[in-house]
């Protein structure tokens, strides 16, 4: 159980919380819960169980300092879980009810401050973790725009509590008017809470650029020295125009992005290549050029806007993951020495991909600094350890129904059972724990 016990040791890192937990047992089954609603496949060395079922679209879970399970119900509220001795969740009760919650999560590393988002409203609640009971409602942030992308996601920088980060995404495939970061859209930013007026920031007008350009930066989270990392979800339906000849690239392209976003006390307006550059996964779909896997492209190159003009002015990801996966949420392990990431599956690729879990590397480097072990330009940087048995056979209809489960929620427990991973599959919400073996 070493791996596990790194683990658990920066569980409350990833969660937002800093108190140490009881330490339960991860239990083979729970009376009253039914097993895994979909087949899946474990890589060697990890084993799987299912803690949670009948939710609704399980988004985002994080951890209070009480070891109590907090969970983002998509149109239904958060819900808060009670665990007993035997690992089990033996109560549930919802903390906020209502359809407006939709995605954001995150809580203060002293338990007592709780953040959740709607599409356009940002929320804070006191929160008291005996108790398990809110109050003082207050809007934080509102005026996000409404569009494609809905999930909000949010985060408290744990460095600095008082800042949040607060994410929106594009309004379509080519969002062309967020090339200024003043739409409010494909950005990350910054507000203090502390400061915020009483009727709460205004989204696209107030706060600080974090990082813009990112498609739609759904997952992020930080590392020891508080960088954050986050996994960007890339376009749909690619065609290539070079020479006047056009080229369908959209299998296998454009790659889907994880970006070191830096550390947000210091790190303000960086931009990463959206609306009009993107990052390159199969480099057989450019030939003639001189495009690896991570590097820049444009769909339309010409004289004065082509590739090396992306690759020259916009940060470059770090790593790249097949594309049209749909990178969902993502956590670090112990000492960060691996990154997991939920990919929630394509909707519009044949053979679809995704539907697992990856594992991704990393490692401290002689600076301090933590960089994932693979090159920039590897399509090798990262491996299932918990999948669909056959991916390539997952079916589709809009962005929550499948024939398999759709992962989101990713989380290392404090009490050491193993990585919280959430499904939000319409037909129902389930949660695991998967777990590395001694």
């Amino acid at each position: 159980m070493y791996l596990l016990k790194l683990a658990t040791a920066v569980a409350a890192l990833a969660s937002g919380t800093d108190a140490a937990v009881r330490q339960l047992p991860r239990p083979a089954s729970c009376s009253g819960v039914a097993s895994f609603r979909y087949q899946y496949k474990l890589e060697s060395g990890w084993s799987a169980m299912k803690i949670a079922g009948g939710l609704k679209q399980v988004r985002t879970i994080v951890w209070d300092t009480e070891g109590n399970m907090l969970v983002s119900q998509n149109t239904r509220g958060i819900s808060v879980h009670t665990f007993g001795d035997n690992g089990c969740i033996n109560s549930t009760t919802m903390l906020v009810s209502g359809n407006q919650i939709n995605h954001g999560l995150s809580i203060t590393p002293d338990g007592k401050t709780l953040y959740a988002s709607s599409e356009t409203t940002l929320w804070s609640w006191a929160y008291d973790p005996l108790t398990r009971k809110i109050s003082n409602q207050k809007t934080i942030v509102k005026g996000m725009s409404t569009g494609i992308h809905s999930s909000r996601t949010v985060a408290v920088v744990p460095q600095q509590p008082n800042l949040v980060l607060l994410q929106v995404g594009s309004n379509s495939n080519f969002d062309m008017a967020s090339q200024q970061p003043g739409t409010g859209r494909a950005i990350i930013k910054i507000f203090d809470a502390s400061k915020a007026p009483s009727s709460g920031f205004n989204y696209n007008t107030e706060g600080e650029v974090y990082g813009y350009g990112l498609r739609n930066e759904i997952g992020f989270t930080a590392d020891p020295n508080g960088v954050f990392w986050g996994v960007e979800n890339s376009g749909d339906d690619f065609a290539r125009t070079e020479n006047g000849q056009r080229r369908d690239i959209h299998i296998d392209n454009p790659a889907e992005k994880l970006n070191n976003l830096g550390d947000p006390l210091t790190v303000r307006n960086a931009w990463y290549g959206y609306p009009t550059c993107f990052s390159v996964w199969n480099p057989a779909n450019f030939p003639n050029s001189n495009l690896k896997t991570g590097s820049h492209f444009v769909v339309s190159p010409n004289s004065s806007y082509n590739d090396a003009t992306c690759n020259g002015r916009a940060v470059p990801p770090r790593l790249t993951f097949q594309a049209h996966s749909a990178p969902i949420a993502n956590t670090f392990d112990a000492d960060a020495k691996n990154m997991y990431v939920t990919f929630h599956g394509s909707w519009n690729r044949q053979p679809a991909t995704g539907f697992k879990v990856v594992q991704i590397p990393f490692t401290k480097l002689a600076n301090g600094t933590y960089e994932p072990v693979a090159p920039a330009d590897s399509m090798t940087g990262y491996k299932d350890i918990f999948s669909a048995p056959n991916p390539g056979s997952c079916t589709a209809n809009g962005l929550t129904m499948s024939n398999c489960f759709r992962l989101t929620a990713a989380v290392w427990d404090p009490a050491g059972r193993g990585l919280f991973v959430g499904s939000d599959n319409s037909a129902e919400g389930e949660i695991y724990v998967l777990t590395p073996n001694a």
